[in-house]
């Protein structure tokens, strides 16, 4: 059983260091121990305009931007869905030619192709990381902590956009747009978090090569973003490079004493290379600052539900709901829970709170597949 890492992955968008930059990172990598890249990796790549794009601008959305202005026009053209039918997908994170593409994305994906179409626009662009309430996911061994972002078209002054109102385009669901309070970040740290993303893709489909040259090359591009310093050791500790790991995690807890993400990945690190009071220490510090930490009561509930007990397994997951509510794995879960009970309408509409919060089209056809059979269910009446 692979020990649980934690990472940072950029679903709608991780947070970045606002520490001084640090120094040294470079003194992290270790390129001799892989091979090189399977594809090209470059920040170039990110932002780029493709001929379908550009036929986009030119053709389809000429008229709004005509009569609306650039920015007006961009933003109604993104809403519009049809002009654009866009589909929120985190199943992989897409530079913005391959969201348009695909005509879906992520949260960040569909930031950085707006971005695209505005930097050809020549409109100006800003971007915000927003403070919400931290959210995780999971997938297989690997925790991943979720943020995010959105941008702003700024104003600007030509003879057709007569000084614009600033606006401000975000791809959260409708429930979730709040007022929360969010900080600029650069668009450096956009690239970063893009390829640290694809650094936790390809991690989390146990491509370690790939994954080490994309948080590789998001260090480079931003050296203060923390997170993919974090990323870099979970894939050396994937590698089985447990000394560079260990560096890797101690060097965030550097910048970031109370980074308890980076804590709980160099503890695992220390007990696998034989550290245990240290790893033991680290432990009883992290049991501290966080004594119910994200997923504890899911994993709980998991081991319930293997020995059969659906009571203690229900009581686990519904504690995991009442502080993530529509994070579709929970209630899928809990769903589970209650048919081992009997209770079919209970499990019923918590397979559609999973159907509806779904993030990805194989967890939606997943779910979804669970719950018209739970539909045709019909219970057996005894007499």
């Amino acid at each position: 059983m692979k020990p649980w890492i934690a990472i940072a992955f950029s679903v709608l968008l991780a947070a970045c260091a606002t520490a001084p930059p640090p120094h040294g990172g470079e003194t992290l990598f270790e390129d001799a121990l892989f091979r090189p890249p399977s594809e090209r990796i470059d920040a170039a790549d990110v932002f780029a305009v493709s001929p379908e794009m550009r036929e986009f601008l030119d053709k389809d959305i000429a008229d709004l931007v005509t009569h609306k202005g650039s920015q007006q026009g961009l933003f109604d053209a993104i809403h519009d869905r049809s002009q654009l039918a866009l589909e929120y997908d985190t199943a992989i994170t897409r530079n913005a030619s391959q969201a348009f593409s695909a005509r879906s994305g992520n949260c960040l994906s569909l930031v950085i192709m707006t971005a695209a179409f505005a930097k050809a626009m020549g409109i100006p662009v800003f971007y915000q990381n927003v403070f919400a309430d931290e959210t995780w996911s999971r997938s297989g061994n690997y925790y991943l902590s979720i943020g995010h972002v959105n941008l702003t078209l700024g104003r600007r002054k030509t003879a057709v956009d007569h000084n614009e109102t600033a606006l401000t385009i975000d791809f959260l669901p409708p429930r979730d747009i709040r007022s929360l309070n969010s900080w600029s970040i650069s668009e450096a740290t956009i690239v970063a978090m893009y390829m640290n993303n694809r650094a936790v893709e390809s991690l989390t489909s146990d491509d370690t090569n790939d994954a080490y040259w994309w948080a590789r090359q998001a260090i480079v591009q931003e050296p203060h973003f923390l997170s993919a310093y974090n990323t870099l050791g979970a894939v050396y500790q994937s590698h089985g490079d447990l000394p560079q790991a260990q560096r890797a995690f101690a060097y965030v807890l550097q910048q970031e004493p109370a980074d308890t993400n980076a804590m709980s990945n160099l503890a695992s690190v220390l007990r696998a290379r034989g550290q245990i009071a240290q790893a033991d220490a680290l432990d009883r510090k992290l049991a501290r600052m966080e004594p119910n930490p994200p997923f504890g009561y899911f994993k709980r509930g998991v081991a319930a539900m293997r020995e059969g007990d659906y009571k203690l397994a229900k009581d686990m997951f519904t504690r995991e709901v009442d502080r993530a509510a529509y994070y579709h794995e929970f209630q899928f879960w809990l769903a589970l829970a209650d048919v081992g009970l009997g209770e079919m309408d209970q499990a019923r509409t918590h397979l559609e709170i999973a159907v509806e919060n779904s993030t990805t089209r194989k967890d939606h056809d997943l779910y979804a597949a669970k719950l018209a059979h739970l539909r045709s269910y019909t219970p057996v009446v005894r007499r």
